[in-house]
This record gives structure tokens, C-alpha cells and sequence, in this order.
């Protein structure tokens, strides 16, 4: 049995807004669960309110990271995290660092998404397109919990606005106040490596031409959609993957930055129609080496 990638204590997946495990046949980690678990790694990829504030998706986590470490026996737990999923692995870690080995925050947005503030500047919620478009983003979370096949535990609470609210720049930013453990000290740089016995690593990628609107993302709408979004970003215009810009997404160790991956590409979708050259699950089996290398 391959046991390059057995690290220490288990991988806990945690997805982002609108996350899941699997919808019907559809996993959010495709192709990403299964090389791990090849490598011999403990994997489980875990679901909390795909719409939520992060207290709430926060103490969701808590909660299932307890569960692992009494059914797996382990001490502690890697988090590995999406999108707003980085953030509330984030949470987690810094209320129960003696359960947490390390934190990999992968497109997280750690200051914030210039596209959650575009919209709230356009379309806040008290607007006639902000309820439009809350009732629009709760309809589909209903939707996909009913399609949801991977995770069947207790129904999980939606709040559109909390969710959209964390993912702001002045959400992030009170949250940063709150949770500041691996974030940089100047905009660009990178965090310290270590806070509390907890490893905090990050990697996230960019719109590249040439590359990531090649390959097989020219058959994939979710990459059509990224280069609109990118369009709403001003601090870090042409420096950002769709929904989150290059050094917001910095924390803890920087792998890299600037990966051909869009938003969504990043976790291997849709169903590895990335683009050219890009390689993301490549970036997860490496990392899991990485982690067991330093006793994680």
C-alpha cells in the first residue's frame, strides 16, 4: 500500500460558499479525494452552511472536527480550505489550536472579494436587486441540499446576507481583527509560518490569456463567468482568479500566487476541464507530502 502521502493526522476538505461534497454523481474535490486517499492519506471532505456567516459555519467545523478525532482517534486535524472555506477553517483554528495542526487556506479571500464588494455597492440588500438576488442565491442552496449526496447530517441554516457580508472587505477586515493568526503584516507579504502550534499555509492562482482560456476551459462556462467577475476588481485589476484577488488570498507560507487557475479551477472544476498546462491536483498530493514531511 502507497503510503507516500499518510500524513500525521487526517485532511479535513472545507468548501467554500455555495460548497458541497457531492451533488448526486458531481464531487466538489473531483479527482482531488481519490489521489489523496491513493497516496494513503485520511481524507474527508466535510460540509457546513454554504451560506453563512463564519461564526456559525465556524462552529459547525468545530463540531465535525471533534467527531473525526474520536471516530479516527487522532489528536488533531489538517484543514484544508476553499474559498470562504479558508476562513472558516481560520475560525476553527484559532478557538481550538489543540485540534488543529495546520491551516491551508487555497483561494481564500483573507481581505476580502472586490467582486462581494462590487455587489454590495450595486446591489445591496436592501435594494431591489440585492432581494432578487438573495432569493436567487437561497433558492439555490435549498436546491443543492436536496441534491446533496455526500454529507447527510442535520438540515444546515442559510443566511444570504451574513454570507455575503463575510466575504466583503469590511467584513474581512472584522474578522482579521478577531482572527489575525497567519495573516501578513504588509499587503503582499507573507504571514508567519507558525502561530499557537498551528501551520498556516496558502496557494491561489490567476487569469492568465493564453492559459488559463485554453485547454479545456474553452468548453467551461464556470471560467466564462470568472472573467466577467474579474472585471468588477479595482485594487488587484488583472491580478486575481474571478472571485479573489492574488494577495488577499495570502496567508500563513505562500506556496504560490499565481497559478493558471481560475476561482473554481483551483479545486479541479468543472470536472477537470481546467486550462492549459494547470494542474491542481498535482498542488494537493504535493502538499499532503508537504505536511507529512514536517511531521503534520
Amino acid at each position: 500500500m502507497n503510503t507516500d502521502l499518510a500524513t500525521r493526522y487526517p485532511l479535513v476538505l472545507v468548501p467554500g460558499m455555495l460548497g458541497f461534497v457531492r451533488l448526486v454523481l458531481y464531487p466538489y474535490w473531483f479527482g482531488i479525494v481519490p489521489a489523496l486517499r491513493r497516496g494513503g492519506a485520511q481524507v474527508f471532505p466535510v460540509q457546513v452552511s454554504p451560506l453563512h456567516g463564519e461564526a456559525v459555519r465556524g462552529e459547525q467545523l468545530l463540531a465535525i472536527i471533534e467527531d473525526i478525532c474520536q471516530r479516527t482517534g487522532a489528536a488533531r486535524v489538517n484543514l484544508l480550505g476553499h474559498s470562504q472555506g479558508a476562513l472558516t477553517a481560520r475560525y476553527a483554528a484559532a478557538k481550538r489550536p489543540d485540534r488543529v495542526a495546520s491551516v491551508t487556506s487555497i483561494a481564500g479571500p483573507n481581505h476580502g472579494s472586490e467582486l462581494a464588494d462590487y455587489l454590495e455597492r450595486k446591489a445591496p440588500g436592501d435594494s431591489p436587486q440585492g432581494r432578487v438576488l438573495k432569493a436567487l442565491l437561497y433558492a439555490l442552496a435549498v436546491v443543492m441540499a436536496w441534491l446533496e449526496t455526500g454529507w447527510r447530517r442535520e438540515r444546515l441554516p442559510i443566511d444570504v446576507h451574513a454570507s455575503h457580508q463575510a466575504l466583503t472587505s469590511a467584513g474581512a477586515a472584522l474578522f482579521n481583527q478577531a482572527y489575525p493568526q497567519g495573516l501578513p503584516t504588509a499587503w503582499g507579504g507573507e504571514g508567519p509560518p507558525q502561530v499557537n502550534g498551528v501551520r498556516y499555509y496558502s496557494w491561489s492562482g490567476t487569469l492568465q490569456p493564453g492559459l488559463t482560456d485554453r485547454g479545456r476551459n474553452r468548453f467551461d462556462g464556470s471560467n466564462r463567468f470568472c472573467r466577467l467577475f474579474a472585471r468588477t476588481f479595482v485594487k488587484e485589476p488583472g491580478q486575481c482568479d474571478g472571485l479573489v484577488g492574488r494577495f488577499s488570498s495570502h496567508l500563513g507560507q505562500v506556496i504560490g500566487d499565481d497559478y493558471p487557475l481560475d476561482h473554481l479551477d483551483i479545486v479541479n472544476q468543472s470536472l477537470g476541464a481546467v486550462g492549459k498546462g494547470a494542474e491542481p491536483v498535482r498542488l494537493f498530493t504535493e502538499h499532503a507530502a508537504r505536511l507529512k514531511a514536517v511531521g503534520l
